[in-house]
């Protein structure tokens, strides 16, 4: 199933102009923000499924689109593809701190970003016939409605977060690597460093509170989910 509404935040014309036209054809209603400020006001007032966002922006620039659209609830789990002409590390990491879901970086194909926006797509869409509900040491995951909770608390996860909590706790007990992290909860189409899974669990345990030991990290391997009540091994 398509996405149905994608928000271009872009002040360069030409390419918003090239980015419309094979949005549309592939089927989505595609809105157009030129500068920041009108980024956030129309993601904010119509609701975009998915919001392809340019880091250099007037106005406003990419990241704090990003924060801004990540604090409200109205946009918390709307789907952020960022651009950017720079390719520096720093860039991606600050990116996927503030909530962005992926990243690809200028010059790129169209094709390379519409296999992007599919991409996220799945990663969204729960996998036919597999369990709705996960539950595990008082979390609880609802994928259909994509919506995670601790202790019976609302949590306002990312795509991201939600993907990496989902895969801990379908396997409690069991060390994932951050390569094997990027691949199961995040997809190998996805452009993740391994350094960005530490970013995404850093805030992923700041959201579960009182429940943050639930992710145990272990030393030279990565993370898991606890499997039982016992003392966290490193943390």
């Amino acid at each position: 199933m398509a996405l149905a509404k994608v928000l271009i935040i872009e002040d360069d014309a030409s390419l918003v102009e090239v980015l419309s036209y094979n949005l549309k054809q592939a089927g989505y209603e595609v809105l157009v923000a030129r500068d920041g400020a009108d980024g956030v006001q129309q993601a904010l007032a119509r609701a975009p499924d998915l919001v392809i966002l340019d880091l250099m922006l007037p106005l406003i620039d990419g990241l704090e689109v990003c924060r801004r659209l990540r604090s409200s609830s109205a946009t918390r789990h709307t789907l952020i593809l960022m651009l950017t002409a720079r390719a520096e590390e720093s860039d991606q990491v600050v990116g996927f701190s503030l909530g962005a879901d992926d990243y690809v970086t200028k010059p790129f194909s169209v094709k390379v970003l519409l296999e992007r926006v599919k991409a996220l797509r799945r990663r969204r869409d729960p996998a036919p016939n597999d369990g709705e509900t996960l539950l595990g040491q008082g979390i609880s995951i609802d994928r259909v409605r994509h919506r995670a909770a601790a202790g019976g608390r609302p949590l306002g996860l990312t795509l991201s977060e939600f993907r990496l909590l989902e895969a801990l706790l379908r396997q409690p007990g069991r060390a994932f690597s951050r390569a094997e992290l990027i691949d199961s909860a995040l997809g190998d189409d996805a452009m993740v460093l391994e350094r960005t899974i530490d970013v995404h669990i850093r805030s992923l345990r700041q959201k579960l509170g009182a429940h943050a030991d639930v992710i145990e990290t272990v030393r030279g391997v990565g993370y898991r989910f606890r499997e039982h009540d016992g003392a966290p091994i490193e943390g």
